[in-house]
């Protein structure tokens, strides 16, 4: 299907910008609900910069009923080209019930004290040792549970900039991050003294380097923070302070 068409002369009905997201991390329900914007028999064009899915778009349109017609490489960027059928149409139908099911999603994992002053954790096909609660030690054996909680943060937030960044179509060199956070009191978790053992401030820190409009790319920023898990969840229980510097 679509092997006589002239790719570069279509002017489709709608454009998508999935950015460098494979089909595991949420694009399949991006490219539905965008879907849902052209007419039947209309065309739509998905622009991607992540190479696994050239491989995984076609056989999800012939699984689904669209008309897979092909790609054009551009600059970096895979323009990919799907025609919405009327047994497509038939089939987002029970988009609303995937929504459903992705908001209803639970992640899990299992822990077991495995040692001394260690848990392994077990989450899908990972396991992740981890250390004591807190550590004051310059090298451990294994992370803390407090730095586990940080990096995770840190790396929520670089990832998720990262591929916002790819979405908007602006181009990056570099995206480092630094995070600190600071303990009402450590030693109330010690049991050495009575108090708050919580989070008191958490201090992030990310430098980018780019060329891009300085506006475009705060705005990308403050639509990573916004949309992360971990940020969000934090910040309703502790003060943290979030800086951008682009070089």
């Amino acid at each position: 299907m679509g092997e006589n068409i002239d790719l570069g002369s279509i002017q489709p009905d709608h454009v998508f910008d999935g950015g460098d997201l494979d089909c595991g991390s949420g694009l399949i329900l991006l490219i539905r609900e965008n879907m849902l914007k052209v007419p039947e028999q209309g065309i739509f064009e998905m622009r991607s910069t992540e190479p696994t899915v050239k491989g995984d778009l076609p056989p999800w349109c012939r699984m689904v009923g669209l008309e897979y017609l092909g790609f054009l490489e551009e600059a970096g960027v895979t323009r990919y080209f799907i025609r919405r059928t009327a047994k497509a149409v038939e089939q987002e139908k029970i988009l609303d019930k995937d929504k459903s099911r992705a908001k209803e999603y639970e992640w899990k994992a299992r822990a077991r004290a495995t040692g001394k002053l260690k848990s392994t954790v077990y989450c899908r096909s990972f396991s992740i040792e981890v250390g004591q609660p807190a550590s004051f030690e310059t090298s451990d054996k294994n992370p803390s549970a407090v730095e586990y909680l940080l990096t995770a943060l840190a790396g929520d937030l670089t990832t998720g900039f990262a591929t916002e960044c790819s979405k908007s179509r602006l181009e990056v060199d570099d995206i480092e991050m630094t995070i600190s956070g600071k303990l009402h009191n450590v030693l109330a978790h010690l049991g050495l003294e009575e108090g708050d053992p919580s989070f008191a401030s958490i201090e992030i820190k990310c430098f980018v380097s780019s060329f891009e409009d300085e506006s475009k790319v705060r705005d990308a920023w403050g639509r990573t923070i916004n949309r992360s898990p971990l940020a969000a969840t934090l910040k309703k229980a502790v003060a943290i302070q979030f800086r951008l510097s682009i070089v």
